[in-house]
């Protein structure tokens, strides 16, 4: 999923390259991808649907909060470790164990709905 974003990003930013968990299951009739550590979530009827839909919501999330200025604060609200000094990891994800205790959201999806968890690599612009 990641080379699309890393197209978009690798002008004007310095790239961070991290591996996020993220779940797959049915909803309604819809496939739904759900990243727990960013709290985003794409859908469609087919689960490569639901992987462009994620990507697009997942490079909205990084323009929109790039443009603000909220982009590390956000990432913090969500349980991510910020390290300005550590240049090899500057940005760590929360584990699943974190978002399950942390995110009610996640917490009923874990819950009440078969998945398929998966693992991705994402390209997001290094703010730190």
């Amino acid at each position: 999923m990641a080379k699309e974003l890393q197209a978009i990003w690798s002008g004007k930013n310095r790239i961070i390259t991290v591996h996020l968990p993220f779940i797959i299951f049915e909803d309604g009739g819809y496939q739904v991808l759900y990243c727990p550590p960013l709290d985003l979530t794409g859908y469609g009827t087919t689960e490569q649907e639901a992987k462009q839909s994620f990507e697009i919501v997942l490079d909205e999330y990084f323009k929109y909060t790039a443009n603000k200025g909220t982009l590390l604060e956000d990432l913090t609200n969500l349980g991510w470790k910020i390290k300005k000094k550590n240049l090899r990891k500057p940005i760590v994800p929360p584990d699943l164990s974190y978002s399950l205790e942390s995110n009610e959201d996640f917490k009923r999806i874990f819950n009440t709905h078969d998945f398929r968890k998966g693992n991705t690599k994402v390209a997001m612009p290094a703010m730190c």
